[in-house]
């Protein structure tokens, strides 16, 4: 008899709501974790004595469109969500403006501060919330070929759904060319939509831009005490239901024998048998730990492109403070803040010339507004993600080049915040080459794979596995950022992987 039903290598975020749902479902599981801790790049520690630090993704937005919480009982297993409202903060260092989860006051406010502009933002919510919606049902499952097709259906009817199609096959920095007017306003939009990575320029990149809508429908929020809170509610999930977990459990080889996954073997040299084995590791991680003969040609092409971005989180003796400060509303909601689109632009171009970018458009995270247990009573957490950061330079290497990356950083974030870096009392680098070594995220993407559309759907991360069965090895499943619908806390790929999983291990279906 084996020792699990199920064995998941990994516990990251989806990693482990596969666990949980199988777990639920009343299969026996083990989940094996290379780290010290459960959740992968979500995770949280306190990195500076008084200040907990988040090691990877902050803010919660997708997962919030999905079932997952309230199917798994997570609340009962101590997460408790923090909402921020403001959503977002959004500045060129003179002009802040704010996306508040209502959209009237949204609109209210950005017609009153830029005359027109609100007017835009109602038209582009108007047209697009269908088409946000059907995405998020579309990551819901497993990818079909005809996802383009549906959602241009579903977004308009007749010619209209034809107009749709071709705006969503251009780049999303000419469609929101076609609203906004004032760059002032339109640049803050093009750098959230530049966060999956691709530039404004790319095409078929639209859809980054165009499931705007959905912030306004599931919000942004928090797990109180850290990103970290929602890993560790899913590992209480996974064990309440009888399930095992292993921390310090790095996973060497994937057990196949006949073409059927049996289970695992640690670097230890532990040995663990199961009838099916989930992978929630980075799919050249997966490929990897199999016997050669059982890894296809399309497992070791995937794109895995070139880094991506950079994080610097820092531990402050005192609270942001921007020039044009509106208390607390900027340091609650996540600061969009990008002097222009030429600024995006820019940084990509240094970033295709294998040079870290010199002055990045910034993600501003002071999430101690909102969370008293972050930081000290009179201290602050601040981690600013910039993009865009190579992990393979054209000179130097990341040892000789992190000081000078990080100044960039913060030099960028003193435009709008001046006098932070006198605050600083501690801190966190992590370079592209950082992520890849303590995070297991090979070349640093935090995406696991280039958000392409050749990348995205059914073919992520390639046709033959976009089900989230590895081809050609029976028992073996797929989940985490390498499979649809892609990188970020969203919880769908887990879930999604889970159903596939219970139906073929119990022939009972989802219940």
């Amino acid at each position: 008899m084996p020792d699990f039903d199920v064995i998941v290598m990994g516990a990251g975020h989806n990693a482990l709501i596969t666990a949980a749902y199988a777990a639920q479902a009343g299969l026996k599981v083990g989940v094996f974790e290379q780290r010290h801790l459960v959740g992968g790049a979500v995770s949280t520690e306190e990195l500076v004595p008084g200040y907990r630090f988040d090691y990877g993704g902050s803010a919660h937005i997708l997962i919030r469109l999905t079932p997952v919480v309230q199917e798994l009982q997570l609340s009962r297993h101590g997460l408790h969500y923090l909402e921020l409202d403001p959503l977002f903060h959004c500045s060129n260092g003179e002009d802040p403006w704010f996306v508040w989860r209502d959209a009237a006051r949204t609109i209210h406010e950005l017609e009153a501060k830029f005359p027109g502009q609100g007017e835009a933002y109602a038209r582009f919510l108007n047209d697009w919330t269908p088409f946000a919606e059907t995405v998020a049902e579309l990551f819901m499952s497993a990818p079909g070929p005809l996802e383009m097709g549906k959602m241009a259906v579903k977004s308009g009817q007749g010619q209209n759904a034809l107009r749709q199609l071709t705006r969503i096959l251009r780049p999303y920095g000419d469609v929101a060319a076609e609203y906004f007017s004032d760059e002032r306003v339109r640049a803050p939009l093009v750098w959230m939509a530049a966060q999956s990575g691709p530039p404004p320029s790319d095409p078929l990149s639209a859809p980054f831009l165009l499931w705007h809508p959905l912030y306004h429908k599931g919000g942004v929020a928090r797990p109180k005490g850290g990103s970290g809170a929602l890993t560790r509610a899913l590992a209480r999930a996974t064990e309440a239901h009888g399930g095992e977990i292993f921390v310090n459990a790095p996973v060497q080889q994937i057990l196949v024998e006949g073409g059927q996954a049996r289970g695992v073997r640690l670097v230890g040299g532990e040995t663990y048998t199961a009838r099916a084995v989930v992978s929630g590791a980075h799919i050249l991680r997966t490929a990897a730990a199999l016997p050669g003969e059982y890894v296809p040609r399309e497992a070791r092409e995937v794109r895995v492109g070139n880094g991506f971005g950079m994080i610097l989180r820092l531990a402050l003796s005192g609270k942001v403070r921007y020039r044009h400060h509106h208390d607390p509303e900027s340091r609650v909601g996540l600061g969009l803040l990008v002097k222009n689109e030429q600024q995006i632009m820019r940084g990509y171009g240094e970033y295709l010339a294998g040079q870290p970018t010199s002055d990045p458009p910034l993600v501003a995270m002071t999430f101690s507004a909102v969370d008293d247990s972050l930081a000290p009573p009179h201290g602050e957490v601040l981690w600013l993600w910039a993009q865009y950061y190579p992990y393979e330079l054209s000179s130097g290497s990341w040892e000789t080049r992190q000081a000078e990356a990080r100044e960039n950083i913060l030099n960028a974030f003193e435009h709008y915040a001046p006098g932070t870096r006198e605050m600083i009392v501690g801190e966190l680098v992590q370079t592209p080459l950082w992520l890849e070594q303590n995070l297991q995220l090979p070349r640093g993407n935090v995406m696991h794979l280039e958000m392409t559309f050749d990348q995205m759907f059914a073919f992520r991360p390639w046709a033959a596995a976009s089900q989230y069965r590895f081809p050609g090895v029976r028992g073996l499943y797929l989940t985490g950022a390498s499979t649809h619908p892609g990188g970020g806390i969203m919880g769908a790929s887990g879930r999604n992987a889970a159903r596939v999983l219970i139906r073929d291990l119990t022939r009972r279906g989802w219940r």
